[in-house]
């Protein structure tokens, strides 16, 4: 069709000629309201990147020296933040004459990754970085399904303390209840 034709077409039914394809022989065009189909792609767009997830880098700092309560309380965030779906990055920063001995931090990586392994794999080995000795951890679950999992944990969490309520309201104690809640077994028959 002529472009004028195409045109008058497009004048008549109140629409836009839209050049669709152009680098075709010959070029196609379309009739269309042009501002809706701006309007639908950029909400396409808008809810196409609701829906992905962002990549979230923690940081956990430790010390090549670090007392075993306080390894055990840094190792409990970083399985937190595993368990949220977040990658970690765990830094061990050395300072004078520890310097010398980056033996000490490679194992302590190396021992917490074996401490995390059921939860997360090591993304980017240990590695000196000046005075710092970098490791990322990378969780097994999506951040989506380990959304899902945190959000299931915390409503059998919150019904397990409205039956607590529903005990001592009927005036049983709550570890009465849950006992009256776990499946017996031979055992205790």
């Amino acid at each position: 069709m002529r472009i004028e034709d195409a045109l008058r077409l497009a004048q008549e039914a109140d629409l836009d000629l839209v050049e669709v394809a152009p680098t075709a022989r010959p070029p196609v065009c379309k009739l269309m309201d042009f501002g809706k189909f701006k309007y639908e792609t950029a909400q396409k767009a808008r809810e196409s990147r609701r829906n992905q997830a962002q990549t979230v880098i923690k940081e956990m700092k430790l010390r090549p020296k670090i007392d075993p309560h306080d390894y055990e309380t840094k190792k409990g965030h970083v399985v937190r933040f595993l368990r949220q779906g977040d990658k970690v990055k765990i830094t061990i920063m050395f300072r004078g004459r520890e310097q010398s001995r980056p033996e000490l931090g490679f194992r302590l990586l190396q021992r917490l990754a074996e401490d995390i392994a059921d939860l997360g794999f090591v993304e980017s080995q240990p590695r000196q970085d000046g005075r710092n000795m970098i490791m990322v951890v990378t969780p097994h679950k999506r951040k989506s399904e380990a959304r899902a999992d945190v959000e299931a944990d915390k409503a059998k969490r919150a019904a397990e303390r409205e039956a607590d309520r529903e005990a001592d309201r009927a005036g049983r104690s709550p570890q009465v209840q849950r006992e009256e809640r776990l499946p017996q077994t031979a055992d205790a028959e």
